[in-house]
Parts: C-alpha cells; structure tokens; sequence
C-alpha cells in the first residue's frame, strides 16, 4: 500500500461525501435563504421559522434523492471492497 494508494483513497471518499451530501446541503441553504429574505422583508423574527421548512425541504430532498444516494453509495462500497486485496500487501 502506497501513500498515492492511499490519497487515491481519500480522494474518492471526499468526493462520494460531497456528492452525495451536497445537493442536500444546497436545498437546506436555499430554503434558509428565502426565508431569511421573508424574514427581512416581513421583519418577522421568529426562530421556529426558520427551522420547520428546512427540516421539511431537507426530508423531502431526501426522500426524492435517496435511490440515487444508494446507488452513489453502493458504487463506492463495492469499490472499495474490491481494494481490500490491495490493502493486504
């Protein structure tokens, strides 16, 4: 095992990481963007506002994106099941 081996590695599960956990970070900033705006524009401050349709956007985000997930997820499983042999020598 290598240290390119290794980055190799490190590499790829920063990138599933993002991935896979980026479009959901993106619609949770979105939607605490648009709120926040209603929350400027409207000069309503209420904290629990900001916190039910995030939570609703995100769980709705994943429950649609969460077959591509998987797959995203499995492909790197099996990846790096396959570099077990790898590690071994």
């Amino acid at each position: 095992m290598t240290v390119e081996f290794l980055n190799q590695i490190a590499k790829q599960t920063i990138e599933t990481t993002l991935i896979v956990a980026g479009p959901i970070l993106l619609v949770s900033m979105v939607v605490g963007l648009f709120i926040s705006l209603f929350q400027a524009i409207t000069q309503v401050q209420e904290f629990t506002l900001t916190f039910v349709p995030k939570i609703l956007a995100v769980f709705l985000s994943i429950f649609i994106l969460l077959p591509w997930m998987t797959r995203i997820m499995v492909e790197f499983t099996t990846e790096i099941i396959r570099y077990i042999p790898e590690v071994g020598r």
